[in-house]
């Protein structure tokens, strides 16, 4: 059994881990995502390494043991799942789960979380688009790109977005850009790689490339 802060961590050590190029974070990296003194990680970090979850040396990388990924992915499923649930069974919307969901992802049964998985006809991403973990931990992705690189004239469909604040998800509510949005880039600004496009056939307007890199499309 482990405690809701052991939990978190090593979610949190998987999450950098899958989005860094090297399959490793470092203590100050992970101080900085908890929004914690790097002195405390450091504690944490012994004591996940003493378990096996993770290797660490002082002062060095961390990464997780293969012990500590399946957890992880365990975590991960339980998180994802939770908040498809929200969306479609309890009419949340897809800015208002996260936080929900980091409360249920602790939820140890297994058996619990199976069957919410078949009573959800075994969905394979959550509400913002990223792969849920089945059974076994496999994630099954498809080739994706962020808007940004989109070319122009072709149409493409929302897939998945990069930044799931709350703000940033509410922000594109109002652009009425959602997961399965159909999106033509019309043309690129140059000066500062602004994009107007084109929503559902229907709607011209124009983003800043900041969130055209935090959108993803195929």
């Amino acid at each position: 059994m482990l405690t809701f802060t052991e939990e978190n961590y090593i979610k949190t050590i998987y999450h950098l881990v899958v989005s860094s190029e090297k399959n490793e974070t470092s203590t100050n990296t992970i101080a900085e995502q908890l929004a914690i003194k790097p002195a405390t990680v450091t504690a944490m970090l012994k004591k996940l390494n003493d378990k096996k979850f993770i290797s660490y040396q002082k002062y060095g990388k961390v990464s997780l043991s293969k012990t500590g990924t399946k957890i992880a992915l365990q975590i991960v499923r339980k998180h994802r799942l939770w908040e498809f649930f929200l969306v479609d069974k309890l009419d949340f919307t897809w800015d208002e789960v996260h936080e929900i969901a980091e409360q249920l992802e602790h939820i140890q049964s297994t058996k619990l979380i199976d069957r919410l998985d078949q009573f959800l006809n075994f969905p394979q991403v959550d509400p913002h688009g990223d792969p849920i973990p089945d059974t076994k931990g496999v994630m099954h992705t498809n080739s994706r790109i962020t808007l940004s690189e989109a070319k122009l004239g072709k149409t493409y469909q929302v897939v998945a977005v990069k930044d799931t604040s709350a703000e940033f998800l509410q922000y594109l509510m109002k652009l009425q850009i959602t997961l399965s949005t159909r999106i033509v880039v019309l043309s690129k600004i140059e000066f500062d790689q602004s994009l107007a496009i084109l929503i559902n056939g229907k709607k011209e307007l124009i983003v800043s490339e900041k969130i055209s890199q935090s959108i993803l499309i195929a």
